[in-house]
């Protein structure tokens, strides 16, 4: 008969066993284990809840969850960690042309060799002699899609899947007595071992899948570091008569004359005044020397803003400051005889704080204020003395300014 579960849960010392196809003992059973129960049909090698044909290998290898046996019938893709006290008993596994017994679970499980990066090929050594490739792949094929299978003229043989996943399901089987038919001829049985193989091909697949890997990094940080790279300059166009003659309009445009004055500077450094346009190149430079009265004008008119709005600052701290004597004078008034008497001590304590704290602020912007008005006597101070060098140099800067701009 052929054996419907692969495993039977043993809970402290008391093994229950049951059929997986009887759906109402097996979804008792899940619930009381707290799994959800999933339908297994047919008598296969590996149920229908592990071979699954659109079994996504990422679940397990991005989240780097491992999961745990994966012939264990009815559990999920990444099944959650078994309880310790809850060990996994294997059982026999009936197939068409063999039968495969487990190993003793007293025993400690087979040791395997390092898994090398990449790896989808497996090792299955211990063989019976007459083994063929055609059982081989009956026991081996309920485990994924299998690729190559190299046998060798002794009891053992490679067998390629063609994804990674797959390998763990076959290094299940590993320990397993395999029989062949119910012969008890000595040729006919074997214990398996399955091991991770070191294949070429594995390793050059995934160094492949690596360097594509690399590639998108890199192509990721380039595109990542051209977003927030800043912008560059645009190019400065060659000199030509047209092009002066429109940068020359753009010289007398306050909202262009930066990007003007850019160009025009490039041109003169690139050698590009000669004699044939110099007249034109003095004209630009004409251009940018009226700019300067631009310029001044524009200055003279932040500096009034600025003159107005130091008034503005000035009177508004008149007022805060008349407010401030006047909410002093009140404090003043409450400490008096007359009224001090007739508030209680923490009414009094309140009254003496809020009097010292207002005394404090109105000291404060008194300084302030007073600091405001000796720079306005500096300053007029500075413009009656006929001897002070900077008014000296400003009456020079202005009329220097204006002979500049006399000039045609």
């Amino acid at each position: 008969a052929a054996a419907d579960g692969l495993g039977s849960i043993a809970i402290d010392t008391t093994q229950l066993n049951m059929s997986v196809t009887d759906p109402t003992a097996w979804a008792t059973a899940m619930n009381n284990l707290g799994m959800v129960p999933v339908g297994l049909a047919g008598q296969q090698l590996v149920t229908d809840s592990i071979c699954v044909p659109g079994f996504d290998p990422s679940l397990s290898m991005m989240t780097g969850i491992t999961p745990i046996n994966p012939m264990i019938p009815g559990m999920g893709l990444v099944p959650p960690p078994p309880p310790t006290d809850v060990p996994v008993v294997k059982e026999i596994i009936h197939c068409k042309s063999c039968t495969l017994f487990p190993p003793n679970p007293n025993l400690p499980p087979p040791s395997t060799r390092e898994r090398p990066p990449g790896c989808k090929t497996v090792f299955v050594g211990g063989l019976p002699e007459n083994a063929t490739e055609e059982i081989i792949q009956e026991v081996f094929e309920q485990c994924g899609d299998i690729t190559a299978i190299r046998k060798s003229k002794k009891n053992f043989c490679h067998i390629r899947f063609a994804e990674e996943f797959m390998v763990d399901k076959a290094i299940y089987l590993s320990g397993y007595r395999m029989r062949l038919g119910s012969s008890t001829d000595k040729k006919d049985s074997g214990r398996l071992h399955v091991d991770f193989a070191q294949a070429r091909d594995d390793f050059y697949e995934w160094e492949c899948k690596q360097r594509m890997l690399a590639r998108e990094e890199r192509h990721r940080r380039k595109m990542e570091e051209d977003r927030l790279r800043p912008p560059s300059p645009p190019a400065i166009m060659h000199y030509s008569e047209h092009e002066a003659a429109l940068l020359a309009e753009k010289l007398k445009d306050d909202s262009k004359f930066s990007e003007a004055i850019t160009v025009l500077l490039t041109w003169i450094e690139r050698g590009e005044v000669n004699r044939r346009s110099a007249n034109q190149f003095y004209s630009m430079v004409q251009s940018a020397n009226s700019h300067v009265r631009r310029l001044m004008n524009e200055k003279a008119a932040h500096e009034q803003e600025m003159e107005q709005a130091k008034e503005s600052f000035k009177n508004a701290l008149t007022g805060i400051l008349t407010q401030f004597e006047q909410i002093v004078a009140v404090f003043n008034a409450s400490t008096r005889q007359k009224a001090w008497d007739h508030f209680s001590k923490a009414q009094r304590k309140n009254i003496d704080i809020w009097r010292k704290h207002s005394e404090e602020l109105r000291n404060a912007h008194s300084e302030q204020l007073m600091g405001i008005r000796r720079e306005e006597e500096m300053e007029m101070s500075d413009d009656d003395s006929g001897d002070n060098p900077s008014k000296k140099l400003r009456v020079d800067d202005s009329g220097k300014a204006k002979s500049l701009y006399n000039v045609k």
